[in-house]
């Protein structure tokens, strides 16, 4: 792997986010309905998104009662968040910075209920910046806190096409996405009891994903 082909997609997707407006739609993801009632269901209060791209699934978290701290390196997308948190008047419930997840997370332990990441976990990082990532969404979590997350699987259209960027890393169409066995899932999940792991679809392709609920032991 070329780290310099990996640190590209930054500019990759800050140029999409500044293209194209609402890349993913203007409503929320049926993943983050679905993480909404978990949340309601486990009490949660304080949320950590990682990278809330233009903040359709942020704005949606914060509309229902749920402080949220969202992170996101693309400066384009960012600043859809911003707008739109003050075009919802939700400024006070939601905090966002751009961020590199590379660098690990900017929190005191125990600092969160919940963390939602969305098809992020799946990007152009690799095998040891992942068990770092995940390490740090552990140690950001209060005990008994909860992690869900997407990713796109090995069972994806995808998987094995493109540019081989190393590991379960291809690129098409400029995106580099890193792919998700079950055994993968499994072993990022140290330190955390595995509540659910389903299949998922999405889009027209379908782009197929494991939708994944941890809890931290």
């Amino acid at each position: 792997m070329k780290k310099d082909v990996l640190d590209k997609q930054c500019g990759h997707w800050n140029e999409r986010f500044s293209t194209y407006l609402e890349m993913f739609g203007s409503t929320e993801s049926e993943t983050a309905r679905i993480a909404r009632d978990i949340f309601v269901r486990q009490g949660v209060d304080r949320l950590l998104e990682l990278g809330g791209g233009q903040g359709r699934d942020t704005i949606y978290f914060a509309c229902n009662g749920f402080s949220v701290d969202v992170l996101e390196y693309a400066e384009s997308a960012l600043n859809a968040i911003i707008q739109s948190a003050g075009k919802h008047a939700l400024t006070d419930r939601i905090a966002a910075r751009r961020y590199d997840l590379r660098d690990g997370l900017p929190f005191l332990d125990g600092s969160f209920d919940a963390c939602y990441a969305h098809q992020v976990l799946c990007m152009a990082l690799t095998e040891g910046e992942l068990e770092f990532l995940v390490n740090e969404v552990r140690r950001v979590l209060k005990k008994g806190g909860i992690f869900l997350y997407t990713v796109r699987n090995t069972e994806d259209p995808h998987y094995g096409q493109g540019i081989h960027r190393g590991e379960d890393l291809y690129e098409t169409g400029g995106f580099i996405v890193h792919f998700f066995s079950r055994e993968k899932v499994e072993k990022l999940a140290h330190g955390f009891e595995i509540i659910k792991m389903e299949r998922a679809e999405k889009s027209r392709l379908p782009r197929r994903l494991f939708r994944v609920t941890l809890r931290k032991t």
